[in-house]
């Protein structure tokens, strides 16, 4: 699995995960913990600023074949 994280066009972070075999037809979970990196406080408030425009690209490989491809938007904004 690879994950991308970008604010814009600027890549905040890539993440690229193996993960190990599954039975077929089972029920599976994991906990993946990672860091984010930290981020200058000016580039902090323009994410808040402007909602929904840091966004996610996650992929997901079966033996080296893209099958999953799944996208994010997030909004960091304070609730009103």
């Amino acid at each position: 699995m690879i994950e991308r994280h970008y604010f814009r066009d600027r890549l905040l972070k890539n993440f690229d995960f193996n993960l190990d075999f599954c039975i077929p037809n089972s029920v599976n979970s994991w906990e993946i913990l990672y860091e984010v990196p930290e981020l200058p406080a000016e580039l902090e408030q323009e994410i808040i600023d402007n909602p929904w425009d840091t966004k996610s690209d996650s992929f997901y490989f079966v033996e080296g074949q893209l099958i999953m491809h799944n996208k994010a938007e997030y909004s960091y904004a304070p609730f009103d």
